[in-house]
């Protein structure tokens, strides 16, 4: 007895030392960095850490998350985890095997009221190898204290330089772009992409961005809009809707959203290639509805799940109603864009190599 006592305490020490190594074993979670990686890390970052004493690293890598991730399954050396990233980029990813397949009803909760998850999350919006998380927005902001008297409404008035003077900074892709060149050159929010999908249409929006194109400073990464802005070295900029939010809410600085011609899409997450033993229960846990609710109260980001609507109120900080400030609120929804993931998962490589080529023009 007194053997079998021993040869029991051995193995349920064996265990507990096990149970602390997995606990402390840590997740790389590959993100957009900003104010979006703080609300993640606040909403489910920080809550997973206290449920399971497992930290989560952040690495700020998200924009080039598609190409990273390729490379280190191609070098067979995966060290992420589980990567942020968006629709179109996670049909890439599933398609070249660089990420897992998942079964959501399998993998990911059910809604409070027992909604499989994949009635759960937004019509379409789970994709084989992606769960979304939020619903954000490509937008264009401005600052308002460099313009006097009428402030600039309309996607138009990005276009128009003698009206509405000074720098814009746009980011240093075709996406976004290409779909406001159409607008401003008269193109209605639904046709945009039957135009898109034609050659003459890819040159009319090239011949729109031209009439602006010198008095673009381009941009690559996420927190340089809102910098520019503060800074005053550019009057407009695109950005991600969360970002201006949280200057202009959390730092106080005067900027002010164009929403006409949003272009709105979903954000989420791929398990890359061989990671999904060790990031399942993670997952799950990051994606369910109180989670998703619990980031947009840190964010302007609609929640990707219709049980988390109704769980959002107020921003945890300042106290605001959030419904105003976000992208599917009616007023700012009224002309906005679906962002086509299929047509730049299909034309996304030509386009950005035509955009590269008109830049050095």
């Amino acid at each position: 007895m007194k053997k079998l006592a021993l040869h029991i305490a051995i193995l349920a020490g064996l265990t507990g030392v096990a149970s602390t190594a997995m606990a402390e074993e840590t997740l790389n979670v590959v993100s957009w960095g900003g104010a979006y990686t703080a609300s993640q890390t606040k909403a489910y970052h920080e809550p997973w850490t206290e449920k399971t004493g497992q930290k989560v690293v952040n690495i700020d890598k998200a924009q080039n998350g598609l190409s990273g991730l390729r490379a280190q399954v191609e070098a067979g050396n995966v060290t992420w985890d589980l990567v942020d990233i968006l629709p179109s980029d996670a049909i890439v990813a599933c398609d070249e095997g660089l990420a897992e397949p998942l079964d959501h009803d399998l993998l990911l909760a059910a809604a409070p009221d027992g909604t499989p998850a994949t009635k759960d999350f937004l019509a379409g919006s789970l994709g084989e190898c992606f769960v979304p998380s939020i619903v954000y927005s490509n937008i264009v902001a401005f600052n308002s204290e460099m313009f006097d008297g009428k402030q600039p409404s309309k996607i138009q008035d990005v276009f128009d330089l003698k009206n509405f003077p000074g720098k814009r900074s746009l980011q240093k892709k075709p996406i976004n772009n290409l779909e406001w060149a159409l607008i401003a050159d008269g193109v209605p929010a639904s046709d945009v992409y039957n135009v898109l999908s034609t050659e003459a249409g890819v040159q009319r929006a090239f011949k729109k961005l031209d009439t602006i194109k010198d008095s673009v400073i381009w941009w690559e990464e996420g927190a340089q809009p809102p910098q520019l802005l503060a800074d005053k070295e550019v009057a407009f900029a695109s950005a991600y809707n969360g970002r201006i939010f949280n200057a202009a809410v959390n730092e106080k600085q005067p900027f002010d959203i164009i929403w006409d011609g949003q272009v709105f899409e979903l954000d989420g997450w791929v398990v890359p290639k061989g990671k999904l033993d060790k990031v399942k229960d993670y997952l799950r846990f990051a994606t369910d509805s109180q989670r998703l609710a619990d980031q947009a109260k840190y964010i302007s980001y609609g929640p990707a799940r219709n049980s988390s609507a109704g769980m959002v109120t107020t921003h945890a900080d300042s106290g605001i109603e959030m419904k105003p400030h976000m992208p599917t609120y009616g007023p700012n929804f009224a002309t906005a864009i679906p962002k086509d993931d299929v047509f730049w998962a299909d034309n996304g490589d030509e386009l950005a190599q035509r955009f590269n080529a008109w830049l050095v023009k």
